[in-house]
């Protein structure tokens, strides 16, 4: 059984679809995209009866990283990867960042990923299961006017290399680095979108499938890879 956090819309959602085609059970958690849970987890039902259920969670209340994976186990009874996709996104310019965009941008993508990974060692220890961290190219490169979320970041892919060698031999803990494969929500200057494009090896942009497919790669094909984290990215990095 898969858990997957923030996998009712984007990213998210292709993981969701390629995983549950290749055979997986989905756990879907969401935090405000109820309706987009709903219909994701009826349209995997109706291909195979029960393999899919979602669950509702802010991930920076005290509890709820421990609750989300009882929640999980509880209902499917087992639990055999852990995808850390939830994440926070937007700029923090220096001069007005505020200590409550640090902690949103700090807690969701450090900060519960750790303690669902904490939770969710036992059970995944049972099957040598593995943990898939979503993080980005700009852990590495700062992306302008994000330096929290560059921190931020660039902490999930020491916390990727720091899990991977606790929580070894038993489970395998990699991560995913996006470059731009699906623009953010909101309006984008399309002079931007071209200049992003003009700075990859490959002079084009990705898909979430593109993300997907290396996601299902590290679940069925790469039981010698832990510790790593894969640039999917079109050559950007270089």
């Amino acid at each position: 059984m898969v858990l997957i956090t923030g996998g009712a819309r984007r990213v998210g959602a292709q993981i969701a679809r390629t995983l549950h085609a290749a055979g997986a059970n989905l756990f879907i958690h969401y935090r405000t995209s109820a309706q987009a849970a709903t219909t994701l987890a009826a349209e995997f039902n109706r291909v195979r009866a029960d393999s899919a259920a979602i669950h509702p969670a802010h991930l920076l209340e005290d509890d709820a990283p421990e609750e989300v994976i009882a929640a999980a186990l509880n209902r499917f009874g087992r639990l055999d990867v852990l995808i850390n996709n939830a994440s926070s996104f937007y700029p923090t310019p220096v001069g007005q960042i505020t200590r409550s965009q640090w902690d949103d941008l700090v807690g969701s993508n450090v900060k519960a990923p750790l303690f669902l990974s904490q939770a969710a060692a036992p059970s995944l220890r049972t099957q040598r299961g593995l943990i898939i961290n979503m993080i980005d190219i700009h852990a590495l490169r700062p992306l302008r006017a994000h330096p929290v979320y560059s921190v931020a970041k660039a902490g999930l892919a020491m916390l990727t290399r720091s899990l991977a060698r606790e929580l070894g031999p038993d489970i395998r803990v990699n991560g995913i680095a996006p470059g731009p494969v699906l623009w953010p929500e909101g309006e984008m200057d399309d002079d931007l979108k071209r200049e992003i494009i003009d700075r990859t090896a490959l002079k084009r942009h990705g898909t979430p499938r593109d993300i997907a497919r290396t996601a299902l790669f590290l679940c069925q094909d790469a039981p010698y890879i832990t510790g790593q984290i894969i640039a999917v990215d079109g050559g950007r990095s270089i």
